[in-house]
């Protein structure tokens, strides 16, 4: 019995100190992980909207009692809209942070940046945990086709794309490219109904 007291204080000792300890780790390492998400993103409104010298919030609208909305991009979250602004305070565009909840492995995050005439910049991924060697591939294979692209939606095709608003889906990961398509299509819809669209 006494060895048994003994043994459950030790443990006890052993439990409170390792949460301790993870406490204090994860307030030191709190502020630089942080610091290190919001660089990324910058960097990320940077890469779809280059021509923007500011980045303002804006309150994202939740577009969940749209019925297209509903229907078609239900998997689809808009995390964050931002105005992107020229050196004088001139309305360029947006960017929109959105994620996917259908991705193979789990969320897909990314940024996309979109003129006032509606052309896609193009998209930046934030976070990806896909296949390594097919889903992981988006960067690579997907990305470049969203650049530059004036449509109001895209779908994605197995055998060569052959106009705008097709992409290629990645070989042997077509639940990846299902679900960065249907994210771009809602942050195109999103912009189309909520920030003014390209009118």
């Amino acid at each position: 019995m006494k060895n048994m007291i003994k043994d459950a204080a030790v443990l006890f000792v052993i439990t409170v100190a390792a949460g301790l300890i993870l406490g204090f780790v994860y307030q030191i390492t709190k502020e630089p992980i942080a610091l290190a998400e919001e660089k990324a993103a910058n960097e990320a409104y940077a890469e779809v909207f280059p021509g923007a010298s500011s980045f303002e919030e804006r309150e994202a609208a939740d577009p969940s009692g749209d019925g297209i909305w509903q229907e078609q991009y239900q998997s689809v979250k808009i995390d964050k809209a931002l105005e992107a602004k020229d050196g004088s305070g001139t309305l360029l565009g947006y960017v929109l942070t959105v994620t996917s909840r259908e991705g193979y492995g789990g969320d897909i995050t990314f940024t996309m940046g979109i003129r006032l005439d509606g052309t896609l910049n193009g998209i930046s991924i934030l976070s990806i945990s896909e296949t390594a060697g097919l889903g992981m591939k988006a960067e690579a294979v997907l990305k470049p086709q969203f650049e530059n692209r004036n449509v109001s939606q895209f779908t994605y095709t197995k055998s060569g794309a052959v106009s705008d608003d097709q992409i290629d889906a990645i070989s042997g990961a077509t639940i990846t490219t299902n679900a960065v398509t249907t994210a771009v299509n809602g942050g195109l819809y999103y912009f189309q109904t909520q920030l003014g669209g390209n009118s």
